[in-house]
């Protein structure tokens, strides 16, 4: 007889004698739990989620020697239609008559495969209300898929090519 069953008495001493006796002497009780049906929908909610946002490429632009405090990023993201919708945001870009030279306006750019260079409009910059900084935003829809964004400044925003004064620039992406 074991033991440790002389000091419990009745029916918990034989049931602890017969499961110590039939229980092998290395037998460890696991500690993990299987995985409950009510954590499915929160599993499922999240790789959802993570489906729909990568989805959209994102790109943010480079530090400029021009406005080195400016800071952006383009989303975009194609459309049921095949179009590329473009959504642009940059922040602390100062206005462009404080550049040397002096400019009108800010003009954004897209770099395409098979069309050239495109000008896709004109960048305003703007102070929030309970803000000081500056703020721009830009959102257009384009059937040609973009390859790269920069920003000129420009003295009209209806000009057909770039100048020389490019404030910003992404990187090339496909």
């Amino acid at each position: 007889m074991n033991p440790m069953a002389s000091f419990l008495h009745g029916e918990i001493r034989e049931s602890i004698i017969k499961d110590y006796e039939t229980r092998p002497m290395y037998y460890v009780q696991p500690k993990y739990r299987k995985m409950k049906l009510n954590n499915v929908p929160l599993l499922v909610m999240l790789l959802s989620a993570l489906l729909f946002t990568s989805c959209a490429k994102k790109m943010r632009f480079e530090v400029s020697r021009e406005v080195p405090a400016a800071e952006g990023v383009v989303k975009v993201k194609k459309d049921d239609n095949n179009n590329y919708k473009v959504n642009l945001k940059v922040i602390r870009l100062s206005p462009s008559e404080r550049l040397s030279p002096p400019k009108n306006t800010y003009v954004v750019w897209m770099d395409t495969d098979l069309n050239g260079t495109i000008n896709i409009g004109n960048l305003g910059t703007s102070k929030g209300i309970f803000s000081k900084k500056l703020k721009s935003s830009l959102e257009t829809v384009t059937p040609y898929q973009p390859v790269r964004f920069f920003i000129t400044a420009e003295n009209d925003k209806r000009v057909e090519y770039p100048g020389n004064q490019i404030v910003l620039r992404t990187r090339y992406y496909n």
